[in-house]
């Protein structure tokens, strides 16, 4: 078998081994230390809690809601991160200006808004999905900034050279450029802003799957509670591998995706 042959299988093997590895190692500390099902449930015990959830309206209901408030909150945060992420890269007095405002933004823990989000939004939607943007928007910023400013001066004079006007330079060139930088902040955003949705479901929310999980920590069902997050972090996964291939979709041209298909054969 060739190299690039056994690279391209050889996940479909690692991934699924890995997954069983930890699901036997889960079962035998559970078991071999008797640890009490109401604190650590056994895998099995866990996998019949996410059957019975799976065959439940109200949880496609949370899940719609849940996935709504990301996408609609990741949305927000590509166009303002592409926009302001542009904005500050051609204008470099006001990135200084407005970088240590942007930072501080940052650096304040996001779990702390979500009260002053219920107050100012109310406990529906707007306030996940505010929360979320908010989570999302920084990595998309910092990428397309570093994007507009990684074009190449070379390139700029070529385009020059065919007296190209700004909009032709910025649509031709820099756009093209910082494409891969977007793509490389959306990867990193649509997991934040999976996060914030769930997070403001959790503190102060009366829809989706994180106030499942807050409904049944409170039933002290510890089962259900494992099942939800597993429910969590497979659409979390969903989510991130949609963004990777829109990545391969639009700049299969890019060294990240190219490289990567002839390294796969």
């Amino acid at each position: 078998m060739s190299q690039s042959r056994m690279l391209k299988i050889l996940p479909w093997i690692v991934t699924p081994s890995l997954v069983v590895l930890i699901v036997v190692a889960w079962h035998v500390i559970v078991t071999t230390l008797n640890v009490n099902t109401f604190i650590f449930p056994p895998p099995a015990m866990v996998w019949d809690s996410l059957v019975t959830l799976l065959g439940e309206a109200r949880t496609w209901e949370a899940v719609g809601v849940t996935v709504t408030e990301v996408l609609i909150g990741f949305s927000i945060a590509v166009v303002a991160g592409l926009i302001v992420g542009v904005v500050l890269g051609k204008v470099h007095w006001l990135e200084l200006s407005l970088r240590p405002l942007i930072v501080i933004s940052q650096v304040a823990p996001k779990v702390a808004f979500v009260p002053l989000f219920v107050i100012w939004f109310g406990f529906g939607l707007t306030s996940k999905v505010v929360l979320s943007a908010l989570l999302a928007f920084f990595p998309v910023m910092l990428n397309v900034l570093l994007g507009v400013r990684s074009v190449e001066q070379g390139h700029r004079e070529v385009m020059q050279s065919f007296n190209a006007s700004r909009g032709q330079t910025f649509l031709q060139l820099e756009m093209r450029s910082l494409q891969p930088y977007l793509f490389a902040g959306m990867e990193v955003g649509i997991v934040l802003a999976t996060i914030g949705a769930i997070v403001g479901e959790y503190l102060g929310g009366n829809d989706g799957l994180g106030n499942l999980v807050v409904s049944a920590m409170n039933s002290l069902d510890a089962a259900r509670t494992f099942a939800l997050i597993i429910l969590l972090s497979l659409i979390g996964l969903v989510l991130y591998l949609i963004v990777n291939e829109a990545k391969r979709f639009f700049i299969p041209w890019h060294e990240s995706v190219y490289g990567l298909r002839n390294t796969t054969g």
